[in-house]
C-alpha cells in the first residue's frame, strides 16, 4: 500500500471464508484495507495482497482492539462461531464505539430473532440491537445457507455418492458466500447503505433432493441426499470434529430449515452490487472438482 493511501476499512475474521474473499475484491478493487487477526501465521495469504495493512488483535484484548481501530471509518463485523461469539462481538461493538467508528457492517442472519429456538440467531440479534443502541451507523447483512457449507459434505459425496441431513423436503434459498463477499464490499464504501438490512438469499429455493440432483448433472454419476434424525447428524458434526456447542447450534439451523424457515427470495444482492446472486449451478461449475473422488 502507498504511503498517501489512507486505510479507513477494518475486516475482522480476515483469515476465515467470508473475511479472506471480502479482503480478495477490496484489494482487486484497489481499496486500501486493514485486517485482523490474533496470529500473524495465519495472514500469510492476505499479507500477499495488494492494499493489505495487517493488524493482531484479540476480541478478548481491548487495548489491540483500540489499536486495530485507529483511524477507522468502517469495519466489519465476523467472529468464529462458538458459544462465546456473542461476548466478543459485544466487545467490539463496546470498543468501536469509544474508538468513534462512523459505521459498522455486521454479518448476521437471515431471519435474526431474540425469541429464536435457533442459538445462532438469537445471539445475532442481541449483537444487532447492541449496535443499534450505540448510536453507531450500521450495515445488517443476513445471508441464508452458504453454498460453500456442502463442501463440508465432498467426502462423502465424492467417496459414497451421498451427503446427509436432517432438512427433509424443505426449500431453502442457499448463497454463494462469494456474493456475501461483494455486498459487503460495496457496503463498506460510503454512506449508501447506513442503517440498512440486506437479507442475503440466492436466486432459487431449492430441496436437498434437488441439490443432489444438479450434483449429479454437474458429477456425471449419481449422487443423493439421505435423510438422517437430529440424533444421528449430532453425533455425525461431533464425530467429525465440531465442539458440542457448535453442532447442536447447526442441528438448531437444520430444524429452522425444515419448517421452511428459510425458502425466501430476496433481490437484495442485485440490489447492492447490481448483479445478479450465482446459481447453485455457478457454484457447481466452479466448485465441482472439490467434490471429486481424486480432488
Amino acid at each position: 500500500m502507498k504511503s498517501s493511501e489512507k486505510t479507513e476499512i477494518l475486516i475482522t475474521g480476515a483469515t476465515g471464508t467470508i473475511g479472506s474473499e471480502i479482503c480478495r475484491q477490496l484489494s482487486k478493487k484497489g481499496i486500501p484495507f486493514r485486517a485482523m487477526s490474533r496470529k500473524r501465521e495465519t495472514m500469510k495469504e492476505i499479507e500477499k495482497l495488494q492494499g493489505a495493512e495487517i493488524v493482531l488483535a484479540d476480541f478478548n484484548d481491548s487495548a489491540s482492539l483500540e489499536k486495530a481501530l485507529e483511524g477507522i471509518k468502517h469495519a466489519f463485523l465476523l467472529t468464529d462461531s462458538s458459544e462465546h461469539t456473542e461476548q466478543l462481538q459485544l466487545n467490539f461493538v463496546t470498543m468501536a464505539k469509544k474508538a468513534g467508528l462512523e459505521h459498522l457492517v455486521k454479518l448476521s442472519q437471515l431471519h435474526a430473532a431474540k425469541d429464536s429456538p435457533v442459538r445462532f440467531l438469537r445471539y445475532h440479534a442481541q449483537v444487532e440491537e447492541a449496535i443499534e443502541n450505540s448510536g453507531m451507523v450500521y450495515t445488517f447483512l443476513r445471508p441464508n445457507l452458504f453454498m460453500q457449507g456442502l463442501l463440508g459434505f465432498k467426502t462423502p459425496i465424492a467417496q459414497q455418492g451421498k451427503f446427509f441431513a436432517t432438512i427433509g423436503d424443505a426449500r431453502i434459498s442457499l448463497i454463494d458466500i462469494r456474493d456475501i463477499a461483494a455486498v459487503a464490499v460495496e457496503t463498506l464504501q460510503g454512506n449508501a447503505h447506513y442503517n440498512k438490512i440486506y437479507n442475503l438469499t440466492g436466486p432459487a429455493a431449492m430441496t436437498h433432493p434437488e441439490i443432489a440432483d444438479s450434483f449429479s448433472m454437474a458429477l456425471g454419476n449419481t449422487i443423493d441426499y439421505i435423510q438422517i434424525s437430529d440424533e444421528e447428524m449430532l453425533k455425525t458434526l461431533s464425530a467429525v470434529g465440531f465442539p458440542h456447542w457448535q453442532a447442536q447450534g447447526l442441528v438448531e439451523d437444520y430444524a429452522h430449515y425444515a419448517r421452511g424457515e428459510a425458502e425466501d427470495i430476496t433481490n437484495d444482492v442485485q440490489h447492492v452490487t447490481g448483479k445478479k446472486a450465482r446459481s447453485f449451478k455457478d457454484f457447481l461449475a466452479d466448485y465441482q472438482d472439490y467434490f471429486r473422488r481424486d480432488h
